[in-house]
Order: structure tokens, then C-alpha cells, then sequence
């Protein structure tokens, strides 16, 4: 089987400041499944929020599946994530402090071929926050590149 399924939100890292990250299963219907294994999937502006002490992603995209007739998934639709009851609660009383947020990092399938999410407790990130992380950047590629001369 191949697994080689590996979507990632490069906007995160750029965007947040990442504090803790959790694995999280999905439900989903099949041919949801389906197209994830095409690899048909946008998590860019993927979110997580509480509903009745559920945790719900909204904003995962998943194209419909191009043989999927009228049992075809709504893209939009907002998907229950799966984690313990530890987790839950933990993950709660931290989004209830003032700019913590959770966000998705990364879609991948497990070795049994079952979809996962990565997701992280993260705090926004001023613009200095962003521009010193640019400039870090910058210097270690500068001194990669000096490196292997």
C-alpha cells in the first residue's frame, strides 16, 4: 500500500508560534478517503474550534472525488477530530486563554492507511516575530552556502 500521503501547512510555522503539537484521527466518509489518497487536499486555512466538547476542523478542503456520483462529500464540510479525553480537555482550557488557537500542521496517512492529523497549540506571532525569523533563515542558508565552499 502506498503511503506516501504527506500535506503540509507551510503557513503555520510563518503565522504562529507553535507551543505543543497532537496527532489527531478524522472521521470521515469514503470518498473523502478516497480523494486524500489522491492527494487532493488543501489544509492552508484549516482551524480548530470546540462544539459541545467535540473538536471540529473547519476550512480542510477535500476536492470531491472525481468517480463519486450523488455519494459525493461536501469540500467545505466541517470534520470531527478524534483524541482523548486528556487531550480534549487540556487543548480546551488552553483555547480559552487570550491568543492560543489550534491549527493544523500536516495530513498524513498512517501505516494502516488510516488519515491522521497533526495539530498544534499555537499563539499568533507579531510582525518583529516574523521578520526575526526571516532574517535567521536568511543567515543559515548564507552560511550553508559559505559552508560548502
Amino acid at each position: 500500500m502506498n503511503n506516501q500521503i504527506n500535506i503540509k501547512n507551510k503557513r503555520a510555522e510563518h503565522f504562529f508560534e507553535i507551543s505543543e503539537t497532537f496527532t489527531a484521527g478524522i472521521i470521515l466518509t469514503g470518498t473523502e478517503i478516497k480523494s486524500i489518497r489522491q492527494g487532493k487536499v488543501s489544509i492552508v486555512d484549516a482551524y480548530c474550534f470546540f462544539k459541545d466538547g467535540d473538536l471540529w476542523i473547519k476550512g480542510m478542503q477535500i476536492a470531491e472525488y472525481e468517480y463519486g456520483t450523488y455519494n459525493n462529500h461536501d469540500p467545505k464540510r466541517d470534520k470531527k477530530l478524534l483524541l482523548n479525553k486528556t487531550e480534549l480537555k487540556k487543548l480546551e482550557r488552553k483555547t480559552k486563554e487570550k491568543g492560543y488557537t489550534i491549527v493544523a500542521l500536516k495530513l498524513f496517512l498512517n501505516d494502516k492507511g488510516l488519515a491522521k492529523l497533526d495539530i498544534a497549540l499555537a499563539r499568533g506571532k507579531s510582525m518583529h516575530d516574523k521578520r526575526e525569523d526571516i532574517r535567521s533563515k536568511d543567515a543559515k542558508r548564507d552560511m550553508d552556502r559559505y559552508m560548502k565552499k
